[in-house]
């Protein structure tokens, strides 16, 4: 564990605070790379043209004349969070502009397997569609769109993943990341493409005098999901990005939602008055994709869809019920993993250079969360693997692997597929995540050729956990006040949310909480008596280490304290 400083441009940070930023905000603006008070204007006038998504026209006339005709439409979603916020926002969308016949299919995770195939297509036009469009997916189902334009299917594809060398014959691709597209916000989540699409439809549908500016269906409705599923989705917060979140966090903290959010909220126990970018990604944002990943999405997207506020809470109540059973598993099979690594630690001075692990027991839906907490605790490219349950496919393993900064992990697996043909039978993802499909009988090929490239690609510093801070906290900043402001900011991917150092001295600590896994501590911060917990930590700590930590509140019995959440220490 190493704790380093950001680099805080004095004169950036100077001029934001001259413009009326608050000292505190504008030294932490200026380290991640804001520039000018502008950049933090949050109005709907500074967001990126339509015009400049490349497909985003050709995509408008494709829907307006769809509309005009009552043609039907079909929606085909990702099973993930941004898969179903993008859904929603289509759903709603286009009814809002006139369609009168749009629903959705989002395919099952186990059964049919991510985006657009062939059966799906199929399925669509079983359903009598005329137009068929993708929202977070798309862009690499080369023969699913083939199949639908073979049964007369028009086709658009909205995406925002990497596309391969061929795209898909498509009547109209809008994604920022195509070849040839200008738009600056190549960061921009699926359900951000979405509503983009939606803008130019609007522009498109004004045009042609279906209604004027004054009159125009209110598009920002629909922002608060387009917020949820941006952060969700864990994309880089870019200014587009941010501004996009910060318009849907002002309006649910307004009230201003659909019911299923609201209902969400409520089954979370938080407040949708004081919501924040951390209540999106890890509150509302995991009961979502926990309906995706052990039962059917579809119930995310009808919370997500309905105006009835009774169903809305009847759904609610089901996605937190699946959200416990999905934490449930998750930490058996993170037991179970953990247990794994130690026996081979047991024999090793540190863990290998990646790690791979395999249990029969383990559930394909939660395989990427458990990837994620190995990741956290060993800082290791790791990759979890389960059965597949698929028909037909009883006899392979579904991986799912998240990896550290400087290791791209998506051509590492690309790597083994060279140096090992055979032993992947289909793969892809990005730098930070990727997933895999293996023979059961090549499990340990797979992980011999994963650990040799990242035995080859990784070097020791870049194998030692780093935390970047903001550096120490003034004492007059240690106040609930504060606190309350950093955490109504809009922090998230690439952008960090504010974590601070310094060395303390440790008064007393002790464990608390039902499984004594919380290591609980009174700790001297520049003087100043101040109370702190680190989660997940049961290690005593010396008496005078330097800590990375988060500023907080506290409340109990209606008193509010500050009190620091740690995240890591260096002794």
């Amino acid at each position: 564990m190493k704790i380093v400083n950001r680099d805080v441009p004095p004169r950036v940070a100077w001029a934001l605070e001259q413009a009326g930023v608050h000292p505190l905000l504008a030294r932490l603006y200026a380290a991640r790379g804001v520039r000018s008070a502008d950049e933090l204007d949050p109005a709907l006038t500074r967001l990126l043209a339509p015009a400049t998504l490349k497909g985003a026209d050709e995509a408008a006339r494709l829907l307006a004349d769809a509309i005009a005709r009552n043609a039907r439409i079909c929606i085909v979603a990702d099973y993930d969070c941004d898969g179903a916020t993008a859904c929603a926002v289509a759903l709603r969308g286009l009814r809002l502009l006139g369609a009168r016949q749009v629903d959705y299919l989002v395919p099952d995770r186990v059964v049919d397997g991510y985006g657009l195939t062939a059966p799906i297509a199929e399925r669509v036009a079983a359903r009598g569609a005329n137009l068929l469009v993708t929202v977070d997916n798309g862009i690499a189902s080369i023969e699913g769109v083939r199949r639908a334009r073979a049964l007369g299917l028009a086709v658009l594809v909205t995406d925002h993943h990497l596309p391969a060398a061929e795209l898909p014959e498509a009547q109209a691709i809008v994604n920022p990341n195509q070849p040839g597209c200008g738009f600056e916000s190549k960061a921009i989540a699926g359900v951000g493409v979405m509503f983009y699409v939606l803008l130019a439809l609007r522009a498109e549908l004004r045009a042609r005098g279906a209604f004027d500016a004054a009159s125009q269906p209110r598009l920002e409705s629909l922002l608060p999901l387009v917020a949820l599923g941006t952060v969700a989705d864990v994309v880089r917060l870019d200014a587009n990005n941010r501004r996009l979140v910060a318009q849907g966090l002002r309006r649910v903290r307004a009230g201003h939602m659909p019911a299923g959010m609201a209902a969400l909220f409520q089954a979370a126990g938080r407040r949708a008055a004081q919501a924040t970018t951390f209540d999106f990604g890890f509150a509302l944002g995991p009961r979502i994709n926990a309906a995706g990943r052990l039962a059917d999405m579809s119930l995310g997207i009808e919370l997500l869809t309905t105006d009835d506020a009774g169903r809305a809470q009847q759904l609610a109540r089901e996605l937190d019920a699946i959200n416990r059973e999905r934490r449930e598993i998750e930490g058996g099979m993170r037991e179970q993993a953990l247990q794994v690594i130690d026996e081979r630690l047991a024999a090793l001075d540190e863990p290998a250079s990646a790690l791979c692990v395999f249990d029969a027991g383990f559930h394909e839906g939660v395989v990427g969360i458990v990837a994620s907490r190995l990741k956290d605790k060993f800082h290791r490219p790791s990759f979890v693997f389960a059965p597949s349950t698929a028909p037909g496919h009883e006899r392979e393993l579904k991986g799912s692997g998240r990896s550290v900064p400087g290791f791209h992990l998506r051509d590492a697996l690309d790597l083994v597929a060279k140096r090992q043909p055979g032993v992947l039978l289909r793969f892809g993802g990005h730098a930070m995540a990727a997933g895999c499909t293996i023979a059961a009988a090549h499990f340990a090929s797979f992980e011999r050729a994963f650990t040799e490239v990242a035995e080859q690609e990784l070097d020791a510093a870049m194998l030692t956990r780093r935390i970047e801070t903001d550096g120490p906290l003034a004492p007059e900043y240690l106040r609930a006040d504060l606190a309350d402001l950093l955490a109504g900011e809009v922090w998230g991917q690439g952008f960090a949310a504010p974590t601070f150092s310094d060395e303390v001295r440790i008064t007393s600590q002790r464990l608390v909480g039902e499984a004594r896994n919380h290591l609980q501590l009174k700790l001297k911060l520049q003087g100043r008596d101040v109370d702190a917990i680190w989660f997940s930590r049961t290690e005593p700590l010396p008496e005078r280490p330097l800590l990375a930590f988060r500023l907080d509140v506290n409340e109990w019995r209606g008193e509010r304290r500050v009190q620091l959440l740690v995240e890591g220490a260096q002794t």
